[in-house]
């Protein structure tokens, strides 16, 4: 098995230790502590802002205010947020994450945090503009996935932007292994009678292995 590939499975025998644990969140930081000594790798972690973020900020100039970074990894999102002038709330369940992405912009001025999706503060209901969700809800199993949409759509202000990023399949394709890809379905069910679904991209993300994407805005009523 190639280096890289033995590294990389060994983020998703975390994620399998700890789904049998009943402790489906766990292995984030395992996997991140792993990784920091070159055990393991974070498969989403690129140290470059993602780049189907970046595509929709371009599109969007006109965008601003206060900012969440949901599951904030090494940072590079949410230090993208703030080069296009949003105040920048970030976040992870890892606290090694957090470490690094403190480590790695030391004069940054995004608020790098400690917090579960599942039980956010209680100050940050109703309190964004806009909430970027890009790769997370494809980490979570079913049940910890419903329960995060749910926080997800208490945590606009009103008016305010939900941006998600997720892998995309057909409902009859198989679900695979971790990450979970979407389905349509899925995601358009994120939209409630207080957040209304007001654009959806499915593209193919080109690459050496073609991954399909889904990019989906919701806006708060």
């Amino acid at each position: 098995m190639p280096a890289f590939d033995k590294v990389r499975s060994r983020a998703h025998q975390l994620t399998g230790d700890a789904l049998g644990r009943g402790q489906p969140l766990s292995w984030f930081e395992l996997v991140y502590r792993e990784a920091d000594v070159g055990e393991a790798v974070v498969p989403w972690v690129d140290r470059v802002p993602n780049p189907h973020l970046r595509a929709w900020l371009d599109m969007k100039p006109q965008i601003g205010g206060r900012a969440l970074d949901v599951g904030c990894g090494l940072g590079d999102n949410a230090e993208e947020l703030v080069r296009r002038g949003f105040d920048v709330v970030a976040f992870d369940i890892a606290p090694t994450a957090v470490a690094g992405a403190r480590a790695r912009f030391p004069v940054s001025p995004v608020c790098y945090l400690v917090a579960d999706l599942l039980d956010p503060p209680a100050d940050w209901r109703s309190a964004f503009d806009l909430v970027v969700e890009a790769y997370t809800l494809q980490v979570l199993p079913p049940p910890e996935r419903g329960a995060a949409v749910r926080v997800l759509r208490t945590l606009l202000a009103p008016g305010g932007t939900l941006l998600v990023i997720e892998r995309g399949r057909e409902a009859g394709e198989p679900k695979g292994d971790m990450p979970w890809p979407l389905t349509r379905e899925e995601v358009e069910a994120i939209s409630n009678e207080s957040l209304a679904l007001t654009a959806f991209d499915d593209f193919v993300d080109a690459g050496d292995l073609p991954v399909r994407r889904f990019r989906v805005t919701f806006r708060r009523r």
